[in-house]
C-alpha cells in the first residue's frame, strides 16, 4: 500500500514499485512479515529519461547505509525492497541519486543530486469480532426460565463454534415490556453477545503457522459468525416445528443482526487523518505514541520516552 499523489498511478503499485517525489515524502505501508514493494530512487518523470552515471545511496531509519545489509534487496538500478518487514523496520528510508547531465554541444558535465524520502510503516489487518443482537418473545419478564434459556443458548452457540477456537463473550440480555397496537402488552428478551476469535488455544493454532496469523484468525471468526447466522435462521423452524408444546420462548423473526467490530493489536492503531491511504489498517504507533491493549487508537505519551515504533507503553 502506498500513498499516491499527483502523477503516480495504481499501475505503478501493481508492478510492485513505488516512485519517489522530490517535493514531498511518500508514505508506504507494508504488512508485517511480508516484503515491501520496491522503493524506486527517482520520480516517475525521471524514470522515463536516460540517466548518465547514476549513483544511489540508500539510508535506513537508523541512519546507516543499507548497502550490503541482509534484510534488504538493493538493485543496481536503485530499487530497494525491505524483506520480512518487522515493526522495528518502520521509519524514514531516504535515497540520494547523483547523476551527470552532459551539455550536447560543449560536452560540459554537470553533477545533479536529487533526494527522495519514503516513510515506511508496518501495518496489520484489524482483528475482527462480531457483535450479535437477537430477540425472543417470552410470556413474562419475571420468569426464571428466561435466564436459564439464555445460558443454554450460550452453551449451544459456544459448542457450535468451539472447533474454530472462537467463543461467545460479553453475553447479556434485558427483558422489556412492549405495547403493540394489535396484540396489547408483550414481553421480549433483547440478547447481545460478541463472537470472539480468541478462545483458549488460539495462540497454539497461530504458532503452528510460519507467519503472522491474523488472516487465519479473521477467517475463522467469519466462519463462526456465518455458523451462528445459520443457527438463528434455522432456529425459528426448530422452535415452531420440532417442539410439540408451544414453547414459552419464541425467536422473533428477522430480529437477528450482526455487526463487525474491529480491534488492533498492542502497539498498533487506526488513524484516518494521519494514514488516509491505509485507513482500514492497524498501523504501527509512531514515536511518542503507544497502545497498551486492543484499542483502536495510539495514545500520545505525556513525556517523549517512547522513541521507537510499535510502543506498548511510554517507558
Amino acid at each position: 500500500r502506498a500513498e499516491l499523489k499527483d502523477e503516480q498511478s495504481i499501475d505503478l503499485i501493481g508492478k510492485n514499485e513505488v516512485y519517489g517525489d522530490i517535493r514531498h515524502e511518500v508514505s508506504v505501508y507494508v504488512k508485517v512479515f511480508t516484503n515491501s514493494p520496491f522503493l524506486v530512487c527517482m520520480d516517475l518523470a525521471l524514470s522515463q529519461e536516460r540517466i548518465i552515471d547514476p549513483n544511489y545511496l540508500w539510508v535506513g531509519p537508523d541512519g546507516r547505509d543499507l548497502q550490503g545489509q541482509g534484510h534488504v534487496n538493493l538493485t543496481e538500478t536503485g530499487k530497494l525492497m525491505v524483506m520480512g518487514f518487522r515493526v522495528s523496520m518502520s521509519g524514514a528510508y531516504t535515497c540520494t541519486l547523483s547523476h551527470k547531465v552532459i551539455e550536447s554541444t560543449t560536452q560540459e558535465e554537470t553533477e545533479m543530486v536529487e533526494a527522495y524520502k519514503f516513510m515506511v510503516y508496518a501495518y496489520r489487518e484489524a482483528d475482527h469480532a462480531y457483535q450479535v443482537s437477537v430477540r425472543f418473545s417470552t410470556t413474562h419478564c419475571g420468569l426464571k426460565s428466561n435466564s436459564l434459556f439464555i445460558e443454554e443458548l450460550k452453551k449451544i452457540l459456544s459448542s457450535t463454534i468451539s472447533h474454530l477456537t472462537c467463543h461467545i463473550t460479553q453475553s447479556a440480555y434485558k427483558c422489556h415490556s412492549i405495547r403493540t397496537p394489535k396484540n396489547g402488552l408483550q414481553y421480549e428478551l433483547f440478547v447481545n453477545f460478541l463472537v470472539n476469535p480468541f478462545a483458549p488455544g488460539w495462540q497454539e493454532v497461530c504458532h503452528e503457522l510460519p507467519y503472522d496469523c491474523e488472516d487465519v484468525t479473521n477467517r475463522r471468526v467469519r466462519q463462526a459468525a456465518e455458523r451462528i447466522g445459520k443457527f438463528f435462521h434455522q432456529l425459528k423452524h426448530v422452535l415452531k416445528d420440532e417442539v410439540h408444546a408451544v414453547p414459552t420462548i419464541q425467536y422473533v423473526d428477522n430480529s437477528f443482526s450482526m455487526t463487525p467490530i474491529d480491534s488492533c493489536r498492542p502497539g498498533f492503531g487506526k488513524n484516518h487523518h494521519t494514514h488516509q491511504n491505509c485507513a482500514s489498517c492497524c498501523v504501527v504507533c509512531g514515536p511518542g505514541t503507544y497502545s497498551p491493549n486492543n484499542e483502536m487508537t495510539c495514545r500520545i505519551c505525556a513525556s517523549p520516552q517512547a522513541r521507537m515504533y510499535g510502543a506498548k507503553s511510554c517507558y
